[in-house]
């Protein structure tokens, strides 16, 4: 559909045919630079599903581009996207201009009734939220959709660690160096998987014991990670049999980084092997157990969130509450002084309170 097809929907609101000026610049700008593959991949994807807003969505994704948003962001929000139009298809919507706040509340019910978790549905609706919003400040979509936005609210649950007599059974399987070495650094520096993967020869700094990631995976921020005496010696073993020529410390074939899915899948596999499968682990508990280790051994919780790379200290405070010791004594300390009867005083019910 062509943007003066598209604008029908549109002029319902506005009594008037009208493209925003800001579309057309946004449309110069767009063929001026060099196109994107994934975004024109995912353009494709809309035209051949004659799906429509197909332009709208084209300009959203080249500006996230030029924001510098990551491709894994890009191609999130692009799914949500894409997930709404063609719940707006079946609504029989014909255009974008077309949108309701009722479309929206209908495409979040849609998703929950697809057993999707809360936090899965909270991030599509955020995307929508975002897409909607730049189509409100072009005057494409109504004000309206995205006044008084939805929340949902998402459980706030507590990391999930590896117990330390499962961490000794984990290691106690692992005998390939390589392995070793992968498991070990994300234990001892706390690393997200995607970091690990993406880490080359030149990021290590073995005479000093550390890691530079000069570019966090998730929040594009960069820190430097320690690393124990444990996990170097399984590094250096591992550095010793490597491929000297190899660009990335842990790489896959013709040189690229190991990728995701075959790490999951070796975890995986030394899960079932130490008969830990029925835990429920996975490669991101390395990290929480890292966290919540140091948090134990008595770390500031500051020094923690910089090792983490986490953006808000509240985000590190999580661990807090899944291990504290002062906590824990101070609960146990009081209790015995329960126990042992020795709380005095007497506790008075006045009935005629509700």
């Amino acid at each position: 559909m062509e943007l003066s097809q598209a604008s029908v929907g549109y002029s319902k609101y506005h009594n008037q045919v009208k493209v925003s000026p800001d579309t057309t610049q946004a449309l110069d700008v767009q063929r001026a630079k060099p196109k994107n593959p994934d975004i024109e991949r995912y353009i494709k994807r809309l035209t051949e599903g004659k799906l429509f807003g197909h332009p709208y969505v084209k300009q959203y994704l080249y500006d996230q581009y030029r924001r510098g948003c990551r491709p894994n962001t890009i191609s999130s929000n692009f799914l949500s996207i894409i997930l709404f139009i063609i719940h707006l298809k079946s609504l029989g919507r014909t255009c974008l201009e077309q949108v309701t706040r009722n479309d929206l509340s209908r495409f979040v019910e849609h998703e929950q009734d697809r057993d999707l978790k809360p936090h899965s549905v909270s991030t599509r609706l955020r995307s929508l939220y975002a897409f909607l919003g730049y189509l409100v400040e072009r005057e494409i979509v109504h004000p309206d959709v995205i006044r008084k936005k939805m929340y949902i609210k998402v459980p706030d649950a507590l990391p999930r660690a590896i117990d330390p007599e499962n961490i000794k059974q984990l290691l106690s399987v692992i005998k390939k160096p390589r392995d070793r070495a992968m498991i070990m650094v994300l234990l001892r520096t706390g690393m997200r998987i995607g970091e690990l993967l993406t880490t080359t020869l030149e990021d290590l700094n073995l005479n000093e014991n550390r890691i530079e990631i000069f570019e966090a995976h998730k929040n594009r921020v960069g820190r430097v990670v320690y690393i124990s005496d444990d996990a170097l010696r399984a590094l250096k073993r591992w550095i010793a049999l490597r491929e000297p020529h190899q660009h990335y410390l842990f790489y896959g074939r013709q040189g690229r980084p190991l990728c995701y899915e075959a790490a999951r899948t070796m975890f995986i596999n030394y899960l079932d092997k130490a008969d830990l499968s029925h835990k429920g682990y996975t490669l991101h508990c390395l990290r929480h157990t890292f966290a919540s280790e140091l948090l134990n051994a008595g770390m500031r919780l500051e020094c923690l969130q910089q090792l983490l790379g986490h953006s808000s200290i509240e985000m590190t405070r999580r661990y807090a509450r899944l291990t504290d010791n002062t906590r824990k004594e101070e609960y146990f300390k009081a209790m015995a002084i329960i126990e042992s009867g020795g709380i005095n005083g007497h506790y008075r019910c006045d009935y005629q309170l509700p």
